[in-house]
């Protein structure tokens, strides 16, 4: 799943004048602001920053955690601890108060930086065809009703298009440089994609067991769109790139299904940034249960293209990668691999070494309950932390895909907790 842990989120278009904060709002925000700069101001933060850079050079050291408990974070800031009446104040107003839970209480590895993002304001067509959901509200699940329904409207497909509301960009920029500029550094930072795998929006536009049966029935078809996805992701980045809109990744920005960027392998300071500067990332989920030599017929190829477009590469997110290795491991670049929890960390740890990251999913259900099972987690993580010891891994462990803490905002902090008592008792 998407992460959502700045205040960079894509913003459509809107009318100037709701991009305003009241003097109210505004004072609120300057008090969290000032908080966050404090804690982005100890000794600390510069160690872990240092940490995740060594990490990702594959440079040998400790483990590195990092919690984002996602929808979680509606048990953590309550509507009842949230002081801000506008809409924009509002969604600033949560950023700024997960910075401050991150640097307080989580007790990660996670680097309090002081700045704020702020994002563009645009919009993006969709495919020539768009899914109709039901259900979804408030982070629970959906159904759909994908609309290609049969290959003779294939040609009503279109490439996506990005329009970007440049006066209110601007002003949206000018308000949080206005409101914050003084106290933290104010910089634009779009986030214009989370992955680009592309079955995601495959499974939308044609349906999740459709494809299934595709890849039986209707093989050259499947191919035919997975390549016309494939070119118009390509098309994406192409503009993103003429039009001088991509920012560098290579620092405190969430990158792949997990970990932060910070690297000296990728330029720092380079600009017009290009794809070649950044980490991409790719990952196909939505076909977990497609065979190897299915994923390396129908998925694969049309991903390839996409992941040589970057420096540096992630690939992978909830799906077992343990069956797939050998189709995806010589791609030019590639740095960062999911092993969720349903891949064999033995396996896993034995294909990644110390030649590439060995990014740990724990399983997130441990924190869906009131009260954690304490010998449950601590054996998934000395599961995890045995293997990747053993193979001289570069390992990080990631708590994310949380669709709740069980109600009970100390689930995260405690995994937290033991995650890296787990980590003093195997690697140091």
């Amino acid at each position: 799943m998407a992460n959502q842990t700045a205040a960079s989120l894509a913003t459509s278009s809107m009318d100037l004048s709701t991009l305003t904060v009241s003097p109210g709002d505004g004072s609120i925000l300057r008090r969290l602001a000032g908080h966050v700069a404090e804690l982005a101001a100890r000794p600390g933060e510069a160690v872990k920053r240092e940490r995740w850079t060594r990490h990702n050079d594959l440079e040998a050291g400790l483990p590195l955690i990092f919690c984002d408990p996602e929808n979680g974070w509606n048990e953590i800031v309550t509507d009842a601890k949230m002081e801000c009446q506008g809409e924009l104040a509002r969604r600033w107003e949560m950023a700024l108060r997960k910075e401050a839970f991150w640097g307080e209480c989580m007790g990660d590895d996670r680097v309090v930086e002081p700045t704020f993002n702020v994002g563009h304001v645009y919009t993006e067509s969709d495919w020539g065809m768009h899914e109709k959901k039901v259900g979804g509200d408030h982070g629970g699940s959906y159904a759909w009703d994908a609309p290609l329904k049969s290959y003779d409207d294939f040609d009503k497909l279109r490439f996506p298009a990005i329009t970007v509301d440049q006066a209110a960009s601007e002003a949206l920029l000018q308000t949080a440089s206005d409101c914050l500029g003084d106290i933290l550094k104010v910089r634009r930072r779009t986030s214009w994609w989370w992955t680009l795998g592309m079955t995601w929006t495959l499974a939308n536009i044609r349906g999740l067991e459709q494809i299934m049966i595709d890849m039986y029935d209707e093989p050259e078809n499947l191919k035919r769109i997975m390549d016309f996805l494939s070119r118009g992701h390509l098309a994406k980045l192409d503009f993103l790139e003429k039009n001088g809109l991509l920012f560098s990744n290579a620092n405190d920005s969430y990158v792949g299904s997990g970990g932060f960027g910070y690297t000296r392998q990728l330029p720092q300071g380079k600009t017009p940034v290009t794809t070649r500067d950044m980490w991409g990332f790719c990952e196909s989920q939505e076909t977990t249960s497609v065979s190897p030599d299915m994923f390396a017929e129908f998925i694969w190829p049309y991903q390839k293209p996409i992941m040589e477009r970057f420096g540096l590469t992630c690939y992978g997110c909830c799906e077992p990668l343990d069956q797939r290795w050998q189709t995806i491991k010589d791609v030019p670049g590639l740095r960062r691999i999911s092993v969720s929890p349903w891949a064999n960390p033995e396996v896993m740890g034995e294909h990644l070494g110390s030649r590439f990251i060995f990014s740990g999913k724990p399983n997130p259900a441990h924190l869906a309950v009131p009260h954690l099972h304490e010998t449950e987690v601590r054996a998934e993580l000395r599961k995890i932390l045995t293997a990747a010891h053993r193979h001289g891994c570069r390992l990080e462990l990631i708590m994310k895909d949380n669709h709740t803490l069980g109600g009970n905002p100390l689930n995260a902090v405690n995994w937290c907790r033991m995650a890296r008592e787990e980590i003093r008792n195997i690697w140091e």
